[in-house]
């Protein structure tokens, strides 16, 4: 099932932009399923596959990741992130550029009452309107084949991570 749910300034790293994000983790009747979010905005509206996101954001040098990770998996769900054990798995860098830090964690969130942080746009643009819309607006836990058309195409890896790190009896730390 994949929840409806009610955004910030990009932030750089020696002209490097840096993310980091939670990839929470679940099985159910022994299938693996992970919890990804489609953002919100104009942009993203009408595209589906291959446009969601584990949840994550943009952080400074000095920031650790894994702070940032849960911060933002709160912002952006409205919900306290578990706390671990969490799995590292090795930084990413997106085709656009930017490097991505993400952690994955075993949990099983209920999705009720999920709400994101909002940005604002002009919208059209050009307008002068500005128009406030939800980071993420809608969040769901899918299998792992349904997540790699799901998710966008630099984020498939950390799929092949996440299974690979569960096969080697990485459970966390």
């Amino acid at each position: 099932m994949v929840w409806t749910i009610l955004a910030r300034a990009p932030r750089y790293r020696r002209g490097v932009r840096t993310s980091a994000g939670l990839l929470l983790y679940r099985e159910r009747d022994g299938v693996l399923e992970v919890l990804i979010g489609h953002p919100g905005g104009p942009f993203w509206a009408r595209k589906d596959d291959g446009a969601w996101s584990v949840p994550k954001g943009e952080y400074t040098e000095g920031e650790d990741p894994w702070t940032v990770a849960r911060r933002e998996f709160a912002e952006e769900l409205g919900k306290t992130a578990p706390a671990g054990p969490r799995i590292d798995l090795a930084p990413l860098r997106q085709p656009g550029g930017k490097v991505v830090t993400v952690f994955a964690v075993r949990g099983d969130l209920d999705l009720d009452g999920t709400y994101s942080n909002t940005f604002t746009l002009e919208w059209p643009k050009g307008s002068g309107v500005l128009k406030e819309f939800p980071e993420i607006d809608r969040i769901g836990w899918f299998d792992v084949p349904t997540a790699r058309v799901k998710l966008l195409k630099g984020q498939r890896p950390l799929l092949d991570a996440l299974e690979a790190a569960l096969r080697g009896g990485s459970q966390g730390r």
